[in-house]
């Protein structure tokens, strides 16, 4: 899967019109649209500005510039003559430019051959905006994401290996297992994806990378952990993997399963992107599953106590566990076990206070970016000096029959700056509305960029407006419609996914641990920790980054993460527990399945931490957001929802933790 796992790039789909639910209004239009225009292009918009004014000598420059756009490129673009405007203030024009290619790459190589042959050296500015401009800045992000995402992410787990093994043979072995779980995903996501399976996208490619490495390397740390604690008890290291893989196999295969479960509840979601993410990340996982619980173990057993050289785990041996920073952690726990989970439980409920800074409806997508890209420079130079949706007019198709009246409630629409009939993709003046199956379409002009709230706002009261016309079948589409489509079904997608995954993961956790009380206790106590990672983002995002929101689709994303794999940390601490509580009984069992258990999962908390902080060298403001989400939510859960607040309520609320189960009725 090497060769092909390099190529998910090519696959991608990172616009919002790929993503829209069928029943949204605004893919009706979009499909309406090119029975209108008769063509499929992709807009740019190409403006040019002079903060004095533009020159004599400028416009002759705009017009060379302009014929050496149509001489290189015309086969690639529709044919209509590039006219540009100019704004009434005469420091600015613009012109469309329309590409007849609908492979996003190939407009990618146009756009940027226009940036690098248009403006000139003494002042004159030149910007490519609008979608084709939009989407070539995404693009040039993602395509950084085999190059420095991944090497960045590379370095991250290899410093932290060396760090926690202190030897130079087990980093190898467990970044050679991610690795090739990583190439094992990735091959099978380009294959489902270029056969039109799955939707990829950008963002979704990237989760998925980071993903596999670090929930490899976490089961790895796992398994390693297990396998030296009985490498000190057992002299075979073929008996000591035995043992280890056998008490290892099912809270890796559950955590796994926890994981891809709750990914593969984004199927139900209304959003291509959101079911595209679904099943990229739970294969992800199960590649990472597959490598763990075979390859890894036979690398380990060959090797056997020469992996951990030069600090090699000697049969007999004390286990460090039992007078480490864990062991006094426990023994906390154990005196002051209330005091330790209100206390938590009270510092966990002040993040939640953030919750009222969190503006989770949605990114302009000028504004979506971190670093100052070609496409915002052209959409603040067209605020300032033209309509901010011009380029991107709504789209309103009525019956021909109601065109008067639904131009003139189109024309009073605060919001809308201009107002005309759409005649043709060439547009001639005096020339008759098309009509197409009866219907005719309006194209209004907003006062505000296409992407603002502002914008939207101004959408939602043209659709108010336009569907009050009795038996006009009016609907409104449009860029600005279309993204405003996808943040209600993203809304839409949070509510009902949400539930879904609590579900899932209290069957999986209910069959693990047989017992009802205790995945009651584990998911409310991980709800917690994701709620009070949310309100302390929203404080972050607000008061310290000064990012313009989040995405409506942020909670929904952050919630899978968190919950799947708060959860985990949890598994791998409860099942250990469950263990040690068969055989020592309940107060001892959970106080010791913290301490052997704490340097492991805080380690494994911290790689994945970590990788998915890796994402923050990716200039997009969602994926910063989810980085950071993750990141703090996961340390959150393992340096406090696990340690402290979890084995607390354990210890404080006793045998009744494991009921209806054999453990409840268990006398120590």
């Amino acid at each position: 899967m090497g060769s092909l796992a390099q190529k998910v790039s090519e696959v991608q789909k990172n616009d919002n019109a790929s993503f829209l639910p069928e029943s949204a209004e605004a893919t009706s239009v979009l499909d309406l649209a090119q029975k209108f225009a008769g063509i499929e292009a992709v807009p740019a918009q190409l403006i040019y500005g002079r903060s004095t004014g533009l020159t004599a000598a400028d416009e002759v420059t705009i017009a060379d510039q302009l014929r050496a756009i149509k001489a290189e490129l015309g086969a690639h673009l529709v044919d209509v003559p590039l006219m540009p405007e100019r704004s009434t203030d005469g420091k600015s024009m613009q012109v469309t430019v329309l590409f007849s290619e609908t492979d996003a790459q190939k407009n990618v190589e146009y756009v940027e051959w226009i940036r690098d042959h248009t403006g000139t050296a003494d002042g004159l500015e030149a910007h490519v905006g609008g979608l084709g401009g939009i989407l070539t800045d995404m693009m040039a992000v993602f395509g950084s994401i085999d190059g420095l995402l991944l090497g960045v992410t590379v370095g991250i787990i290899a410093v932290i290996l060396l760090i926690v093994y202190r030897s130079p043979i087990l980093p190898v072995v467990v970044l050679v297992g991610a690795g090739l779980a990583f190439a094992l995903a990735n091959g099978v996501v380009y294959l489902l994806a270029r056969n039109d399976v799955i939707t990829v996208s950008g963002q979704s490619q990237a989760i998925l990378d980071v993903l596999v490495l670090g929930s490899a390397t976490d089961y790895a740390m796992l398994l390693v952990s297990r396998f030296r604690e009985e490498l000190r008890r057992t002299e075979s290291r073929y008996d000591a993997m035995r043992v280890a893989l056998r008490a290892s196999f099912e809270p890796i295969l559950a955590s796994g399963a926890t994981v891809i479960l709750g990914l593969l509840c984004l199927l139900v979601s209304d959003l291509a992107s959101n079911k595209g993410l679904g099943p990229v990340g739970a294969i992800g996982i199960a590649s990472s599953l597959l490598v763990s619980l075979t390859l890894l173990p036979a690398i380990l057993v060959l090797l056997g106590r020469v992996a951990f050289w030069p600090v090699r785990p000697r049969f007999g041996s004390a286990p460090a566990e039992e007078r480490g920073i864990w062991a006094k952690v426990s023994a906390l726990v154990g005196r002051r076990a209330r005091l330790v989970w209100i206390a938590t439980a009270f510092l966990l409920l002040a993040g939640v206070a953030g919750l009222t800074q969190l503006k989770a409806d949605g990114i302009p997508q000028t504004e979506g970016f971190t670093g100052h890209q070609d496409s915002v420079a052209a959409q603040e130079l067209t605020n300032a000096h033209f309509p901010g949706g011009t380029g991107s007019p709504a789209e309103i198709v009525v019956r021909a029959d109601k065109l008067d009246q639904a131009l003139a409630v189109v024309r009073q629409t605060a919001g809308v700056a201009e107002a005309h009939v759409y005649t043709g993709p060439f547009p001639i003046p005096g020339a008759p509305p098309k009509v197409v199956d009866g219907l005719v379409r309006i194209d209004a002009t907003l006062a505000d960029a296409a992407d603002s709230p502002a914008a939207t706002a101004a959408v939602q009261r043209l659709r108010d407006g336009v569907h009050a016309i009795e038996g006009a079948d009016a609907k409104v589409g449009g860029f600005t419609a279309i993204n405003m489509d996808v943040q209600h079904t993203s809304q839409r997608d949070r509510n009902v996914i949400i539930p879904l995954v609590l579900g899932v993961i209290f069957l999986i956790l209910m069959v693990l641990l047989r017992s009802i009380v205790a995945p009651l206790l584990l998911i409310a106590t991980v709800v917690l920790s994701y709620l009070a990672t949310l309100g302390i983002s929203g404080f972050v995002f607000t008061d310290i980054l000064d990012f313009p929101g989040a995405d409506s689709s942020y909670p929904l994303f952050a919630f899978v993460f968190l919950v799947a794999l708060g959860v985990d940390y949890n598994i791998f601490l409860m099942t250990r527990v469950r263990e040690e509580a068969g055989k020592i009984g309940h107060q001892a069992g959970t106080l010791k399945g913290l301490a052997v258990t704490g340097g492991v999962i805080t380690s494994a908390g911290v790689v994945l931490a970590a990788t998915f902080a890796a994402l923050a060298v990716l200039p997009l403001v969602f994926v910063v957001e989810i980085a950071f989400a993750v990141a703090f939510g996961v340390l959150l859960d393992t340096l406090l929802v696990r340690s402290l607040l979890v084995p607390a309520l354990t210890v404080d609320l006793g045998r009744v933790v494991w009921w209806p189960g054999n453990l409840w009725r268990q006398s120590r």
